[in-house]
């Protein structure tokens, strides 16, 4: 299955959900999935980059997953770490000129994940071909606080006027800028606080029967292609 002749998606953005589920289909400890969903990951960006998708954003640890138990926490932590490694040593970045970011309160890391995401990020800082960005820690309801804190800041220092303050103006303050125009969720259908700003006018795909490390590429490509019959109002 190829996708039609019509416009692909420039930005997608995946709900990265089923890892402990798959993981249980198999008989495994529930946060060994997270193995198989971090090797389907390097699948889809290089479906994303044959297809020509430019911006790639995925949830992948939301802010809530602080409190997964423990031992699945420093499992994660763990497998962050070998991960972001790896990836710092890929030379497919620079090869393909492919920018990382990672966007939410990265600080509540450990301090060796942090350090791997923010070299990844200033190895990759020039890049503008392809962009990748994962959504860590992230909430969209602690986005929008921490923009709104933002804004707030600028109005007590004496730099922005109340009535100055727009939509532009606050979009300034979130984590990222940029609007998904697809949105892909596995497992699920809802988007579980997933980019409320910038979703607003996203085209959304719900796959709630495939669990995301049995995400193949038939159903990405399905994905393009029912998002290519589409007609986009942005409330028009």
């Amino acid at each position: 299955m190829k996708p039609s002749s019509n416009p692909v998606p420039r930005h997608v953005g995946i709900i990265l959900d089923g890892n402990r589920r798959f993981a249980k289909r198999l008989l495994l400890k529930p946060w060994k999935g997270h193995e198989w969903g971090a090797k389907k990951l390097e699948q889809v960006l290089e479906w994303c980059r044959e297809y020509a998708i430019r911006e790639l954003t995925l949830y992948a640890f939301s802010f809530e997953n602080f409190d997964r138990p423990k031992k699945e926490f420093d499992y994660l932590m763990d497998l962050f770490c070998k991960e972001f490694g790896r990836l710092c040593e890929d030379k497919r970045l620079h090869e393909h000129q492919i920018r990382i970011n990672f966007i939410g309160r990265i600080w509540m890391f450990p301090k060796n994940v942090q350090e791997r995401m923010y070299k990844i990020m200033e190895l990759t800082k020039n890049y503008s071909k392809y962009i990748i960005n994962f959504a860590m820690a992230y909430g969209g309801r602690e986005e929008v606080l921490d923009a709104t804190k933002k804004v707030a800041a600028l109005v007590e220092e004496g730099k922005l006027r109340v009535e100055d303050i727009n939509e532009e103006v606050f979009a300034q303050g979130l984590y990222m800028k940029d609007e998904p125009d697809l949105i892909i969720r596995t497992s699920e259908s809802r988007l579980s606080g997933f980019l409320p700003w910038q979703s607003t006018y996203s085209e959304i795909i719900f796959l709630p029967d495939v669990l995301w490390p049995e995400f193949d590429k038939k159903d990405f490509v399905a994905c393009i292609n029912e998002y290519q019959k589409r007609k986009r109002r942005y409330g028009k």
